[in-house]
């Protein structure tokens, strides 16, 4: 099992990022699949949400501006950030939504300057 993210970056208010996470494991066949973030300081949260058949959801925060896909035959999960604000800065991490699995990737530093 393994999950790898990338993609991350330095970018000004504004901004766009794309982010990916490849990920291996019979444990995340068929399950929805969602981005989340921890800043420094707080928790980790979820902020976006997809499902095997592609229907999606999303934190409050980042509705409409943040887009989750997913490409089940190359088992990678995306999520485009525009209009990205400082408040977005987190590492981002990608895993199982429901019943995460416990060990989480590394995660992706974004950091949005003002």
């Amino acid at each position: 099992v393994q999950l790898v993210e990338s993609g991350g970056g330095l970018v000004q208010a504004g901004g766009s990022l794309r982010l990916s996470c490849a990920y291996s494991g019979s444990i995340f066949s068929n399950n929805p699949m969602g981005w989340y973030r921890q800043a420094p300081g707080k928790q980790r949260e979820l902020v976006a949400v997809i499902n095997w058949a592609g229907t999606t959801d999303y934190a409050d925060s980042v509705k409409g501006r943040f887009s989750i896909s997913r490409d089940n035959a190359k088992n990678t999960v995306l999520l485009q950030m525009n209009s990205l604000k400082p408040e977005d800065t987190a590492v981002y991490y990608c895993n199982a939504v429901g019943r995460p699995y416990p060990g989480w990737g590394q995660g992706t530093q974004v950091t949005v300057s003002s």
